[in-house]
């Protein structure tokens, strides 16, 4: 008896032991919770996410150990924006401060400064504490800015800084994501409630995502003191745990019970899920890890975070889908189809073959090579915009100008242009050198005098750490993060710091900032995005050689995933780089993709579309392995897997698509991206693309095996066990067997009719009750049943039908 693969082994056990698995898992889950929370999160500091010149610049800012004050900037403007009454303006400020000081919170505040128009006044207020949680202590500033205002009519107030930017910011965020969640929840439900027609067999799959999503947030946490944790980590894990977490349970279930309609019992149902639905799963988690960390080799610290983050929630979700899935199914029982919803539950149970499906996979199998030609050219002309796509870091420029608190942002700097872009320097030297090295700042700051590039409201401040080793100072520039002007300015002071400090012996100087950090990224990238891509395509190759044993196989799948990939940055440059849709998904185009995004959706999509790719694939080898022509194995593979890859995908975009909502642009543009590259995928890749590039290889498809000796292995060269259950069942008296081969079609292979009599496949009889296995028992393994003439076998030792 063959030995059963081990993921039959764990969904028997669990099965079988259904509380012991479910006790096990909520325990899991719980204990990730609870070591996350104790252990808390180890964020990536700026010296730690910084590459190039300006990570160089925040490593030198770092050594000097400046004590960091959360600073709050008061504008007092005019409400309409009119001339402001300087006299009434200054009695707001001086009233305004004597409420500040006398505030806990407060340490100092400063002396009420013109803008250069005269249209405004800046109060600058310095708060106790550190700027970590500043936000949480802002409110009693911003209650007594609001006050000064309702008592002095005409006069607005808008208060920007380390506490009160971060909490306008986040509030906006929080509200997102809590309103994304209530949406994706209900959404989600509803897509599975017309794929199941029942509202137990629709909540399994979420409730285990949900589930997967707690256990990796928490692991996530512990991951980051080894490798620190970006911000955007939850979000992430939130968004691939759901999909990845709702689309292997539907796999599992699917097949799950298909089995049952086919009358295996529920046990036999869940074991046989375990061993094609449960393999796929495997293989599918496998390909997203191996593209996920593909991330590592970019060498940089927030997409080493976002690559732990990701394969920690794929790698928990194919843990829950082999061990607590399985015991879920078991105890449930027959009640996973209730309770059941009439129209929906009649629709899902429909036994006829899909009218739909034929028709449209028509083209690729009868025209294989102009269908082919057609969605390929089509694609490539989706991909062409990718050419121009344009790179930036996010930044406030490209959040929504609807936020109250960027509107006043946009006040300060419109009045005051040195508190937008600030380019920061950053020098190191000798203690003993710290005089020479102010001379040669301030020396850089005479250069800068003048030049258009640089703002002048303001004397810059040269800063000196306590060791006197480590200088710094902020030079700001009137022009905003995306312009040409901004990277002019970064690039005079790169080329006019090393001038300025070469008298400086033992000196070091780099020039950071948010332009030079998006200039340096981007740089960064373009020479590691080799690396990446080909460890992903070297990887996955491998991965896809090994499991369908074909150099073709594994060829057209990188290929179709690169055309898919190519195909959704295109549009992803289409709508974001232009204006538009600015209207319809309420963003403000800054003309570029958000920098880090192109290397990330490449590497979630290569391994999202191969779940797909493995899942299509291993069908259609299924029926060509029972004996289908090339061109029927690959319209039954599709036909058989089109309700579960169409479910899924669904199921994908729509949670993608609700990050296209939020309001920090590189999420919408992450949800808008990764939706249209699965719809794609799911659409054009799997209906047009593939079928009809299978079908145009025909017998090539499996180069360089041979499926015949894949056939003779599977029926001859198996156990004993194995090629007696591969026997079909004797024809029951009476029936008529017809001379004529197997219609593949919705019994996915595994029930062909023959004359109206149902004829078991050799799964089926592998997993069918003893009672039906008993004819065969007492009959040599290696010879057909008695009565069969040699003329009446295959090739295979089956039947010629």
């Amino acid at each position: 008896m063959r030995k059963k693969p081990a993921t039959v082994r764990i969904a028997r056990w669990s099965a079988t032991h259904p509380w012991s698995a479910i006790g096990l898992w909520v325990v899991f889950v719980a204990l990730c919770l609870f070591l996350g929370g104790a252990a808390g999160t180890n964020k990536i500091s700026d010296e730690e996410s910084g590459v190039g010149e300006s990570g160089r610049a925040g490593r030198i800012t770092a050594s000097g150990h400046f004590i960091e004050k959360p600073e709050e900037n008061v504008l007092i403007s005019v409400a309409n924006g009119g001339k402001l009454d300087v006299a009434t303006a200054r009695k707001a400020a001086e009233e305004l401060a004597g409420k500040m000081k006398a505030l806990p919170e407060v340490e100092s505040v400063g002396t009420a400064l013109p803008s250069p128009d005269g249209r405004a006044l800046l109060l600058p207020v310095t708060m106790k504490g550190d700027t970590e949680n500043a936000d949480t202590r802002v409110q009693p500033l911003l209650d007594a800015s609001a006050a000064t205002e309702k008592a002095h009519e005409g006069i607005r107030i808008d208060q920007i800084g380390t506490g009160s930017t971060a909490k306008g910011l986040g509030e906006t965020l929080g509200e997102d994501f809590k309103k994304a969640e209530l949406i994706s929840l209900p959404l989600t439900l509803l897509i599975l409630l017309v794929v199941f027609g029942a509202v137990i067999a629709a909540g399994v799959p979420v409730l285990l995502a949900m589930s997967c999503v707690g256990a990796a947030i928490g692991l996530s946490a512990l991951a980051s003191h080894v490798l620190p944790e970006t911000s955007a980590v939850s979000n992430v894990i939130l968004l691939m745990g759901m999909a990845v977490g709702v689309d292997y349970s539907l796999f599992y279930l699917k097949r799950e019970r298909e089995e049952r309609r086919k009358g295996a019992s529920h046990l036999d149902a869940i074991e046989i899920a375990a061993e094609t639905s449960g393999h796929t799963v495997v293989v599918s988690g496998t390909t997203v890890v191996i593209s996920m960390a593909g991330l590592y080799l970019a060498q940089e610290a927030t997409f080493a975070s976002l690559a732990t983050g990701s394969i920690i929630v794929v790698a928990v979700a194919v843990l829950a889908s082999l061990t607590v899935l399985p015991a879920l199914l078991a105890k449930l029982g027959r009640w996973v189809d209730r309770p059941k919803v009439p129209l929906l539950w009649r629709l899902t149970m429909r036994s006829n073959e899909s009218r739909l499906w034929p028709v449209l996979l028509r083209p690729a199998l009868v025209r294989p090579v102009l269908t082919l030609v057609v969605s390929v050219g089509a694609l490539l002309a989706l991909a062409l915009p990718a050419l121009d796509m344009k790179l930036k870091q996010p930044g406030s420029d490209d959040l929504s100008r609807d936020i109250p608190v960027v509107q006043a942002m946009d006040r300060l700097t419109s009045a005051f242009p040195s508190k937008g872009t600030v380019h920061q320097v950053a020098v190191r030297a000798p203690a003993e050198r710290a005089g020479e090295v102010e001379t040669a700042l301030k020396t850089l700051l005479n250069r800068t005098e003048g030049q258009e590039l640089f703002a002048h409201d303001q004397t810059p401040t040269i800063r000196a750490s306590a060791d006197k080793r480590v200088h710094t100072v902020a030079v700001g520039t009137p022009h905003s993060p995306k312009s040409d002007g901004a990277r002019k300015s970064l690039e005079l002071l790169r080329a006019w710091v090393p001038e300025a400090i070469a008298p400086v012996q033992d000196a070091e100087g780099a020039v950071g900032g948010k332009v030079a950090q998006g200039v340096d990224f981007t740089g960064h990238l373009e020479d590691r995005m080799p690396w990446v891509v080909g460890f992903i395509l070297l990887l996955t190759f491998a991965t896809m050689v090994i499991i369908f044993r074909s150099l073709a196989v594994a060829l057209s799948a990188i290929l179709l995933n690169l055309l898919s990939a190519a195909a959704s940055f295109g549009a992803l440059v289409a709508v974001f780089q232009n204006t538009w849709a600015e209207g319809l998904l309420d963003f403000h185009s800054s003309g570029a993709v958000v920098s880090w995004l192109p290397l990330f959706l490449f590497v979630v999509l290569f391994g999202l579309s191969m779940d797909y790719h493995v899942f299509v694939v291993s069908r259609i080898r299924e029926a060509a392995l029972d004996g289908a022509n090339v061109r029927d194995a690959v319209r039954d593979g599709i036909t058989r897997s089109a309700g579960v890859v169409t479910s899924a995908a669904i199921v994908m975009v729509a949670v993608f698509a609700i990050f296209g909502t939020l309001s920090m642009v590189e999420f919408k543009q992450l949800g808008v991206g990764l939706a249209a590259a699965i719809l794609l995928d799911a659409v054009v890749i799997r209906i047009f693309v593939l079928p009809a590039l299978m079908t145009a290889l025909g017998r090539w498809n499996w180069w360089p095996g041979n499926l015949n000796s894949a056939r003779r292995g599977q029926h001859a060269a198996g156990s004993d066990e194995t090629r007696r259950l591969r026997l079909p069942q004797p024809v029951p008296a009476g029936a008529t067997q017809y001379g004529r081969r197997p219609s593949y079609g919705q019994d996915s292979g595994y029930g062909q009719e023959f004359g109206g009599q149902q004829q078991t496949s050799s799964r089926e009889r592998e997993y069918a009750p003893q009672e039906h296995q008993q004819p065969y028992a007492l009959q040599d393994s290696y010879g057909p049943p008695q009565g069969w003439t040699q003329q009446e076998q295959g090739h295979d030792g089956r039947p010629d039908l």
